[in-house]
């Protein structure tokens, strides 16, 4: 397979910038892989290991969280607790796996804590003042003493005790469909007032 590479254009491989919107592959630009890893003669230095990796991090990380400034601040909380362990970098298998393992870490941790943030803030379902719920009993209560007794009966049966219109009619000793006609009419004449 020949190169359509000309000459001074970048490779696939070769560093272009380090912005997150870097040159495009074109779609027939094809490289083939021949599987063989390459190994480094010695131990990299942390500036290479930065300058190697520095940009995948920082692009993955930007997809993850979709915010640039985000994504920085992690590479470089994951740079700086590599850094911290330099001198025990024998402990640490793979650094590159390690960087992105601190970084995807912390992307979690900062969801964690925005999630435990957000239920400080915001008020529990569960805990109720029990002076509000004496205001919404006298609201309901003046708001039904505005319809008519029929009306307010079928709507207490239906919508506040749960009885199907059948019940309710047996109740009251009418029809199942003049207790849906009353508690419609009640519910517009609320909506009203």
């Amino acid at each position: 397979m020949g190169s359509s590479r000309r000459v001074g254009e970048p490779g696939l491989n070769d560093r272009v910038g380090s912005s997150i919107h870097g040159r495009v592959q074109a779609e027939d630009n094809v490289v083939e892989l021949d599987g063989v890893r390459e190994v480094p003669a010695g131990p990299l230095s942390f500036e290479e290991i930065f300058l190697d990796v520095h940009d995948r991090l920082y692009r993955a990380l930007y997809f993850i969280t979709g915010s640039s400034a985000d994504a920085e601040e992690l590479m470089q909380d994951a740079f700086l607790k590599l850094w911290e362990r330099w001198d025990r970098l024998d402990t640490i298998e793979d650094p590159v796996a390690y960087l992105f393992r601190v970084a995807l870490n912390g992307v979690r941790m900062r969801a964690r804590r925005a999630r435990v943030a957000a239920t400080k803030i915001l008020p529990a379902a569960g805990a109720r003042d029990p002076f509000d719920d004496v205001d919404v009993r006298d609201d309901v209560r003046r708001l039904l003493r505005g319809i008519t007794p029929r009306q307010r009966t079928a709507i207490v049966l239906t919508e506040i005790f749960g009885y199907s219109s059948e019940q309710a009619a047996r109740i009251m000793g009418i029809q199942p469909t003049t207790v849906r006609v009353l508690a419609s009419q009640g519910r517009a004449a609320l909506r009203e007032s």
